[in-house]
């Protein structure tokens, strides 16, 4: 088909789509919905992979974590009930880590997190912040989570000994009590709960995941030592048994170590101290960044795949929609079609002309798809902070799905058209 002709059945198809506007519109429904589908949410997922991807960079590409549960075991099917089974990590595994291990440089403990979270408000005059993470950890904790400060210091190895009240706090917590009012927060008493800790830094702000509230600027860290005695002991405390919270280990090899090295030393030394038997399973997990992007690329494929189904279901209505108005069309047009056969024009040429009306027809409904994902993206993100993203190849999905659906779906009614018998179709009333 030369390219005159191919843009006059172009023309054609747009004819008729002005023809019959609430037919048409009906019809491609279905593959507006579809692509609004595929669009709107690759956008969510792709901005909410993307930054969770940031934060687990920001881990560090060596940091390795001891925990009691994580997403691995999770992932893993292990029963919910077994992993709570497993014995808490205790300050002395930290400590036999530090003094055993020959290739590891910095050990950090972090208290209150994970799924024993301790969470607080932090008040400061007549302001207050929303529930913030109260993480305990060691003078080591910047070390070992790559977390730079904006303001102040960082604790030191006397204040965690002696118990200091002292905090630094995240992001969140300086704009909420500090920022607005221009105020310089070192040297300044908060309340985390009742007690008042003196702040001492601020963290920089740091990558978070999606708009849920889990931003890594959400927390406030103060010595080990002092998160033991106000929250640990407290048997009113409804985060746990007093004492119970399980520590997360985080520790970082030397330079000239390698992490395989630093991970098999951390494993033997926690089955020893366990007493684990050669055939037993690891009571606790080891995470490194790698591990967790490897469990979360299984995630979101899935997330994906779910995706693809759900929106084709969607695709294959609008599919059957065409298929249908091709149909009628082809039944509306038999004198036009005999014509055209007539004056000489090939079955194929008639073949071809219902082919890329339909394809018209899906590709309208592909671009205002497209429009209409995108906007639910950005509408999103403007009302939640939620981060998205948009790739190109999202939109050629779109646009390739549904010139695929006209292809497909039309194809019948495009056989039937260019098989009709010129000589019939003239008769045809």
């Amino acid at each position: 088909m030369n390219r005159s002709l191919a843009g006059e059945v172009v023309g054609m198809a747009l004819d008729t789509l002005r023809t019959n506007k609430l037919r048409s519109g009906l019809t491609i429904l279905g593959v507006v919905i579809g692509i609004t589908a595929i669009v709107g949410m690759t956008s969510l997922i792709r901005g909410f992979d993307e930054s969770l991807r940031d934060q687990v960079r920001a881990l560090g590409p060596s940091t390795i974590f001891v925990s009691k549960v994580s997403i691995l075991s999770i992932s893993s099917g292990v029963e919910f009930s077994e992993l709570l089974r497993r014995p808490n990590l205790t300050m002395e595994d930290a400590k036999a880590l530090d003094k055993l291990a020959p290739s590891i440089d910095i050990v950090d403990v972090m208290l209150g997190s994970g799924i024993t979270q301790t969470t607080e408000r932090l008040y400061y005059r007549g302001d207050r912040t929303s529930q913030q993470a109260i993480i305990g950890a060691t003078e080591e904790f910047a070390s070992a989570n790559f977390a730079t400060l904006s303001l102040g210091r960082f604790f030191t190895e006397p204040e965690v000994r002696h118990r200091r009240r002292v905090v630094v706090i995240g992001d969140t917590a300086y704009q909420a009590l500090f920022a607005k009012s221009g105020i310089d927060p070192i040297g300044k008493k908060v309340r985390i709960g009742a007690i008042e800790h003196t702040v001492i830094g601020v963290m920089a702000k740091r990558p978070s995941v999606g708009g849920f509230g889990n931003s890594q600027d959400d927390m406030v860290v103060i010595p080990t030592s002092t998160h033991e005695v106000i929250f640990a002991s407290d048997a009113t405390n409804r985060r746990g048994p007093p004492g119970q919270n399980s520590a997360t280990i985080m520790v970082v090899p030397y330079p000239t170590a390698t992490r395989e090295q630093a991970l098999q030393e951390v494993e033997q030394i926690m089955r020893i101290r366990h007493g684990l038997k050669l055939d037993e399973p690891n009571d606790f997990d080891l995470a490194t960044q790698d591990a967790i992007l490897r469990v979360w690329d299984q995630i979101s494929s899935a997330t994906f795949l779910a995706l693809i189904v759900i929106s084709s279901i969607a695709l294959m209505v609008g599919g059957i929609g065409v298929m249908a108005i091709m149909m009628i069309s082809v039944t509306e047009r038999t004198r036009e079609i005999g014509v055209r056969k007539a004056l000489g024009a090939r079955r194929q040429e008639v073949l071809f002309q219902f082919l890329i009306e339909a394809m018209v027809l899906t590709s309208i409904g592909g671009v205002l798809g497209i429009v209409c994902g995108s906007s639910i993206g950005l509408i999103v993100t403007l009302a939640t902070g939620f981060p998205i993203s948009l790739p190109w190849w999202s939109f050629a999905i779109g646009l390739g799905f549904s010139a695929g659906v006209g292809i497909f779906f039309g194809m019948v009614p495009a056989v039937r058209a260019s098989r009709l018998d010129p000589i019939e179709a003239l008769r045809h009333e």
